[in-house]
């Protein structure tokens, strides 16, 4: 069983920085593919940023250059970050840490590749 915990949301006025956590246990947890998504209220979740894998990573255009998506390997758990910079009222939402086996196919920012979920952060940017 995969069990993702995030943190770190928060409030914080246009311009500003967080910082996301998401520690992520389980069988084997070392050998999935890592992402962070986003929903607004009446919107759509969407991803934001992913692990590809090999130390590779890929972004949603509307936080390329400004948002980095970051992990850390332990023996039995895995941390995933997503540093937030130069935030901006319309990046208000739910963020949710997601985790898929290695061994699934699919675009690595759809939704429909992720089996485990978090129970999501709010960020809240104000103008």
């Amino acid at each position: 069983q995969v069990q993702l915990v995030e943190s770190g949301g928060g409030s914080v006025q246009s311009g500003g920085s967080l910082r996301l956590s998401c520690v992520a246990s389980g069988y084997t947890i070392t050998n999935y593919k890592m992402a962070w998504f986003r929903q607004a209220p009446g919107k759509e979740r969407e991803g934001v940023a992913a692990i590809v894998g090999g130390g590779s990573t890929d972004y949603a255009d509307f936080v390329r250059g400004r948002f980095t998506i970051s992990q850390d390997n332990a023996r039995n758990a895995v941390a995933v970050y997503l540093q937030m910079n130069s935030l901006k009222p319309e990046d208000t939402a739910m963020y949710y840490c997601a985790a898929a086996a290695a061994w699934t196919t699919g675009y690595c920012l759809s939704s429909d590749r992720y089996r485990y979920w978090g129970q999501g952060t709010q960020v809240t940017v104000s103008s």
